[in-house]
């Protein structure tokens, strides 16, 4: 069953999404891009600060250990992206950037492959990360599936964008976009393999997937939204991210209100059947990796 979520959320993360992207028009989407910015940066924050990264300091593992689990995360995603191997722009033509015109045909001109490359790799992370979620809790995982659904919409928005205006056909430009989204389904596949005999790891997972949130709304997001704004716009723009976050709150509200009704700890239990103890480690020591 486990399997089946994992499937489902990286298959509407990595796929879905693209085919959200490439079904709004050209006008709508000047529209609408800035406002799913804003939306998406609050849904990133309050799912690593408010849902994530409490659980992974729940489990009872050291601080000192989880804090240095985040600054390398940082760190690992930030030089990724410096080797253009985690690129999650969403610049696109007439987005107010102040690019010159033509500016993302001459981007992806030329690196128009490194583009999917980057983005396939970008996904198969994510996959991993539902994945680790899932297997630590299913309520865990809905909600970090949530968050990259979200983020990934926008996303996808640029990609798809940038390579129509590198020359692909938009049949063309969608469908490698799908197949470059399919990589999340195969990192979530092989995540449920690779990550079950590492429970005990699992609190630093979840904080690795934390510090990708965090560094992409930090990184990619905000800066986008630091610009000179009307009194109007900058009231639409705090709205958003203030619905993203409160979309986020709402959520774990009842997720926690669930688990309280049926029992502490009641909703782990499909997570640790997934996974098997370490060997030498006790029942009461290996749920306390991942029970909150």
């Amino acid at each position: 069953m486990t399997l089946m979520y994992i499937v489902a959320a990286t298959f509407l993360g990595g796929v879905v999404s693209v085919a959200m992207a490439a079904a709004i028009s050209a006008p709508l989407l000047s529209l609408i891009v800035r406002h799913l910015v804003s939306l998406s940066t609050g849904v990133l924050l309050g799912t690593a600060l408010l849902h994530v990264l409490p659980e992974a300091f729940e489990g009872g593992e050291p601080p000192q250990a989880l804090f240095l689990t985040l600054l390398g995360g940082l760190m690992f995603f930030f030089l990724l992206e410096k080797a253009e191997l985690y690129r999650h722009g969403h610049h696109h033509e007439h987005d107010d950037h102040h690019h010159h015109h033509g500016f993302d045909a001459e981007q992806a001109g030329r690196g128009g492959w490194s583009v999917l490359v980057g983005d396939s790799i970008h996904n198969f992370c994510d996959g991993v990360l539902i994945a680790a979620a899932f297997l630590a809790d299913p309520h865990l995982g809905l909600v970090t599936a949530v968050a990259i659904i979200a983020h990934e919409i926008p996303q996808e928005v640029g990609d798809y964008i940038v390579l129509v205006n590198a020359g692909f056909t938009r049949t063309r430009a969608l469908v490698y976009n799908m197949i470059s989204g399919m990589a999340a389904v195969v990192g979530g596949v092989l995540g449920y393999y690779l990550i079950a005999p590492w429970e005990a790891y699992l609190p630093y997972m979840m904080v690795v997937a934390a510090s990708s949130f965090v560094y992409v709304a930090v990184a990619d997001l905000i800066p986008q939204l630091q610009k000179r704004l009307s009194w109007r716009d900058t009231a639409i723009q705090i709205f958003w991210l203030a619905a993203g976050l409160l979309m986020i709150w709402s959520i774990v509200g009842q997720l926690h209100g669930s688990e309280e009704g049926h029992g502490h700890g009641h909703g782990h239990d499909h997570a640790h059947e997934a996974v098997q103890a370490p060997a030498g480690v006790g029942a009461s020591g290996a749920s306390s990796a991942l029970a909150r």
